[in-house]
């Protein structure tokens, strides 16, 4: 443990914290309407730093999906930090012991990832230190949601809940304009999700289902018909 990457981590991780605060929040108003309590919101949280894990949660909990399918959801949803891992990895010193190699995977978000994948000479302090700011203040966003979601008033956390999609589309559009494969899955899996919401049978299917069956089905289509191209082989 390095207590300079870690400090270092740290103060790279304080940006980040603030933006997981003002996202988690928005997740929190959503947990009160299916009522949840801020503990529960909390640990919810600290355990899950993932938004969209975290919402595809949600979602399961509100319709009372079966703890297999929610389990399943979750790891279809967060599949993607899997790769992110074994990315990591590769940065690690040879001499890294297997303790640190698996618990810098706990706290691995899109953005931890980010930071700790730029770096030249990475060590796992730094992402504990990165993850020691940014995952409270997660969790605590969370939990304050809940709470400010039971003091104001029903029209005004019906409002607040939509700043969550709000949320998801100022991710999806920025990297959509940059990716025309990407614009066209986004456009794929909404037309998909209408039909999953009318077609007689495929209503009937529980919200988590629904997630499972389109993420693995649409992903699995554009990687064979549009494959990712390694930036070695394009040049």
């Amino acid at each position: 443990m390095s207590k300079k990457s870690f400090a270092q981590g740290f103060r790279d991780g304080i940006p980040i914290a603030l933006g997981y605060f003002a996202v988690s929040f928005s997740l929190g108003i959503y947990a009160r309407r299916i009522g949840f309590s801020a503990l529960q919101g909390f640990w919810v949280s600290i355990l899950n730093l993932a938004s969209a894990g975290e919402y595809a949660l949600f979602e399961c909990v509100s319709s009372s999906a079966p703890l297999l399918e929610t389990a399943f959801v979750i790891f279809v949803v967060n599949a993607r930090y899997m790769l992110m891992g074994c990315a990591l990895s590769q940065k690690f010193s040879p001499s890294t012991p297997f303790f640190h190699r698996f618990l810098v995977g706990f706290p691995l978000s899109d953005e931890i990832f980010a930071i700790a994948i730029a770096r030249e000479n990475y060590e796992p302090s730094y992402s504990y230190g990165a993850a020691s700011i940014a995952a409270p203040l997660w969790a605590i966003g969370t939990a304050a949601g809940v709470v400010a979601g039971n003091i104001l008033p029903d029209f005004i956390v019906t409002a607040l809940a939509m700043s969550l999609y709000g949320m998801f589309l100022a991710i999806i559009v920025p990297s959509a304009k940059k990716d025309k494969t990407l614009a066209f899955a986004i456009l794929v899996s909404f037309a998909s999700s209408l039909l999953f919401s009318v077609l007689p049978l495929l209503n009937s299917l529980s919200s988590g289902m629904k997630t499972i069956i389109l993420t693995i089905s649409i992903s699995a289509v554009l990687a064979v018909v549009k494959p990712v191209v390694p930036k070695e082989e394009k040049n």
